[in-house]
């Protein structure tokens, strides 16, 4: 039999980088690459003909989420995830092991699975390693993630042991329980920032039979410098293992670059249409925040250089005037904006891996949204206030 999917790349000379491409059963991706997250069956304010023409390959639903409502069974009897949402492409489920850590006010954490109550309700729920992976089983998503238990970075090191080693167990537990043999299933690298415990746990996770390889855990306080010694202990322990591997929850421009160069193929994140959604919203000259009270007379587009409808119909001061009169519509056109901007970069990265100019795309782009020092940056579900003058910048992984 087949496998689920398959993936090939190839060294491309810079660090760890590897340009690839990642066949689904429902088409491929181009790698690297980036997943815009549908929590809830949906991309915040946009539809499947805003992310096709963004450039969206594969997109993020969440487990958690859509077993509270509707409902995996209902989801399943309406012809699975990809009818439900008139979504055509490659779906990945994330298992619901971030709410584990976002939720953390609202659940509790044994061996054997996780109890929440119910963020809507209070009714309580309970997720295993099995059922976990017989949820995302019923959704019919293209790539399954296993239950981990994610910790903060604020957590104790007996915390992060702990929380490594459970992982461990529930991986196992996860691919015993499978039974789709047209749905990939992706391990999970835990072990906070301590280089050790990351190499530990990325050796642990590779002897495992994946389809893929995730890196979890980071994006949720810690520095970037402790980010990137996580991820060069996770790609020396990798080697030249050829499976995909999937950073979890990071979406800042420059972050993309140093994960790359360990040789991450995969990322999500909500920073990019979360951000636009509040008035932030990134260019070819770095941030643009709508805020500002002189973009009110600024009949420019967002960015002269941008192909996609928001630049191409719109001005500044438009797009200004939406968000001080509290429309809709400025969440949509900001965010097919963010889209469109963090698709377009993606694909020059590869244009760059392939023939050259790599380095200066890195250098330029890491210039233009390094963090100022008087920039926050939130961890965890965190949230984001409302003027955009304040808007994070970092990639920080924020709930969903």
């Amino acid at each position: 039999m087949p496998p689920p999917i398959t993936f090939a790349s190839s060294r491309t000379g810079i660090g760890r980088a590897r340009l690839g491409r990642l066949d689904t059963p429902h088409g491929p991706v181009d790698t690297p690459q980036f997943m815009p997250v549908g929590t809830q069956a949906t991309v915040k304010a946009l539809d499947p003909t805003d992310l096709r023409a963004a450039g969206t390959q594969m997109l993020l639903a969440n487990t958690y989420h859509l077993t509270l409502r509707p409902g995996e069974e209902r989801i399943a009897r309406l012809g699975g995830l990809h009818a439900f949402m008139a979504w055509d492409g490659p779906i990945l489920t994330d298992s619901g092991g971030f709410q584990v850590f976002s939720l953390g006010h609202l659940r509790t954490v044994d061996d054997d699975g996780v109890t929440f109550a119910s963020h809507l309700d209070g009714t309580p729920m309970r997720l295993t390693p099995e059922r976990a992976i017989a949820i995302q089983e019923a959704l019919g998503s293209d790539v399954a993630m296993v239950l981990d238990h994610l910790v903060g970075a604020d957590a104790t090191p007996q915390a992060v042991d702990e929380a490594m080693s459970r992982t461990h167990r529930w991986a196992e537990r996860s691919l015993v329980a499978r039974t789709r043999a047209d749905q990939a299933v992706f391990g999970i690298i835990q072990g906070g920032t301590d280089p050790a415990l990351r190499t530990a746990s990325t050796r642990a996770t590779a002897s495992l039979a994946f389809d893929g390889i995730a890196v979890g855990g980071l994006s949720v306080g810690e520095s970037k410098a402790e980010m990137a010694l996580a991820l060069a202990a996770v790609a020396e322990a990798l080697g030249d293992d050829p499976r995909p591997r999937y950073l979890m929850g990071v979406g800042a421009p420059d972050d993309f670059f140093v994960a790359i160069e360990h040789g991450i193929d995969l990322f999500d994140c909500v920073l990019p249409t979360r951000l636009a959604r509040h008035g932030q919203l990134w260019t070819s000259e770095g941030r643009l925040r709508l805020g500002h009270a002189a973009l009110l007379d600024d009949p420019r587009p967002v960015d002269a250089a941008c192909r996609c409808q928001t630049c191409t119909t719109y001005s500044r001061a438009y797009l200004a005037h939406l968000f001080r009169a509290d429309e809709l519509l400025a969440h949509r056109l900001s965010s097919v904006h963010n889209l469109t901007y963090t698709f377009d970069l993606m694909r020059a990265i590869r244009e760059g891996l392939r023939d050259g100019g790599y380095e200066a795309l890195r250098d330029r782009v890491s210039s233009q949204f390094a963090a100022p020092d008087d920039d926050p940056q939130p961890a965890g579900n965190e949230p984001i206030q409302a003027s955009a003058d304040t808007a994070p910048a970092s990639g920080a992984r924020l709930d969903k």
